[in-house]
């Protein structure tokens, strides 16, 4: 088998079984452990996997701060928020996460349209200053200023006061084993705790989000109602997604 094979053949696994365990692969192939592990050394000088202990996992994305992101796939954003505004109802009240995907979502919500916009971002929420229609709500708590989100035990509370229809969740990383995750801990527990609080949670991904692995678990695939994503997105990469039974919108 050449290396090109193999390394094809890692990665696969990498995205199916969410990591490749060295003994496992070397018996599979019917080779030595140490080329496997050369090949995944090799792979993450390449920038394909993260080298662990006795094998490899995902990589981990970049965080680039908030100000950074707002420059980074803009028209695709622009998709993404306003297939999420088209999926709101009049009167309803939606949650949106922070991040410049969400922020696409409130530039596009309607302006006749009467709603209720909650959110823990001050960014977000400065969005719509200037919206006739729509009701904010902005919680309180701690400052995670790479986000701008609130977080900590005052969000929390003042979330647990909201039943929202709609909560629209940004993430880092999106994996079919893994779910979905971010880069802080405090974040992920307040987008688990909006999510419990909400009658449907949609995640909006830009392609460069999938198959990777974030430190801090958000949600599985399986607990979230829908996710929107890139129509360039190719049908091999979201099936092993459609298979959790998840809705997927392209936009």
């Amino acid at each position: 088998m050449l290396t090109s094979q193999r390394k094809t053949l890692i990665l696969d696994i990498l995205r199916r079984d969410g990591q490749v365990i060295a003994k496992r692969v070397a018996e599979d192939f019917s080779l030595s452990e140490d080329t496997i592990r050369r090949d995944l050394r090799e792979m993450a000088a390449e920038g394909l996997l993260k080298r662990v202990h006795g094998g490899a996992m995902p990589l981990s994305p970049d965080l680039p701060d908030f100000t950074a992101r707002r420059s980074v796939a803009s028209e695709i954003k622009a998709r993404l928020g306003a297939a999420a505004a088209a999926m709101i109802k009049p009167g309803q009240m939606i949650f949106l996460d922070g991040g410049t995907t969400t922020a696409e979502i409130a530039r596009r919500l309607p302006r006749d349209m009467p709603l209720t916009v909650a959110t823990h971002s001050p960014t977000i929420a400065a969005e719509l200053e200037h919206h006739p229609t729509a009701e904010v709500i902005l919680t309180g708590g701690r400052l995670y200023k790479h986000s701008m989100v609130a977080t900590g035990a005052a969000a929390a509370a003042a979330i647990s006061q909201l039943r929202p229809d709609l909560f629209f969740l940004g993430v880092t990383a999106a994996h079919p084993v893994h779910g979905l995750s971010t880069g802080d801990f405090e974040e992920a527990a307040i987008k688990r705790h909006i999510a419990r609080c909400s009658a449907e949670t949609h995640a909006l991904l830009t392609q460069e989000k999938f198959d990777l692995v974030s430190p801090c678990p958000v949600l599985a695939i399986s607990e979230v109602a829908g996710m929107i994503v890139p129509a360039e997105m190719p049908a091999e990469r979201l099936k092993p997604y459609r298979d959790l039974n998840v809705a997927i919108a392209a936009a």
